[in-house]
């Protein structure tokens, strides 16, 4: 598996010959203006929840690429009424076979509506498992026990955290979610995109690093294999 990070909690996942694009908010963030969204082409998008700064670009990418949007049933819904057909709708707890693998969508403490206020269902986060690597993706959440299950579940390889704080948990919950779903490899996400989630870098990955587990976080267009 290989990620490249999009910026705030958008990033592609390239697995099986595939792409996977998560939660895509880039063209309204200023720090990921060397993005160039009209480049991206992927096979599937997955969507943790409907807050604009994790829809942003859906509709756009969805169009140009036909990629087959992943969701709750609220946002596949809304999803249609923007003219969109390649959908799947899922729901928390349930899990779907794909040619990228088994795609399992888990719990996540957190909000979800639409800018206008309309309901946007359940956030969730999703475990996708295939051949290649185990690999979480949270969304935004707040630390759960819950996330304990998924330590019982699977053997999750790598996990993406938020840690940014205020609006989701921060790195020292964080480290505690790693502990939880028995995970060593994290990789942070919803940080530093505005002043209420920016974060000292190196405090989290030493922190991190006295928990015994390793923290990386990307610079916006990085790849890495994972």
């Amino acid at each position: 598996m290989k990620l490249t990070y999009l910026g705030h909690s958008a990033f592609l996942l390239d697995t099986l010959g595939k792409t996977i694009l998560f939660d895509p908010f880039i063209t309204p963030n200023p720090k990921a203006a060397h993005i160039d969204v009209t480049t991206l082409n992927p096979d599937y998008i997955l969507i943790s929840h409907a807050h604009s700064d994790h829809i942003a670009d859906l509709v756009t990418i969805a169009h140009q690429s036909n990629a087959k949007v992943i969701a709750n049933w609220e946002i596949i819904q809304w999803c249609a009424a923007q003219g969109l057909t390649n959908l799947h709708p899922m729901n928390t707890g349930g899990k779907f076979s794909f040619d990228i693998g088994t795609v399992h969508a888990t719990i996540a403490q957190h909000s979800s509506s639409f800018a206008d206020g309309t309901y946007g269902g359940n956030p969730m986060g999703f475990v996708i498992q295939n051949q290649e690597s185990t690999l979480y993706y949270a969304g935004d959440t707040a630390l759960t026990l819950d996330m304990q299950i998924l330590a019982k579940k699977f053997a999750i390889n790598t996990a993406i955290l938020p840690l940014g704080d205020n609006f989701t948990m921060d790195y020292n919950d964080a480290i505690m979610a790693a502990s939880y779903i028995n995970c060593s490899n994290i990789i942070g996400m919803h940080f530093d995109t505005f002043d209420m989630i920016a974060i000292d870098h190196d405090a989290a990955i030493q922190g991190f690093e006295q928990a015994g587990k390793s923290l990386f976080l990307p610079s916006i267009g990085q790849s890495f294999d994972i």
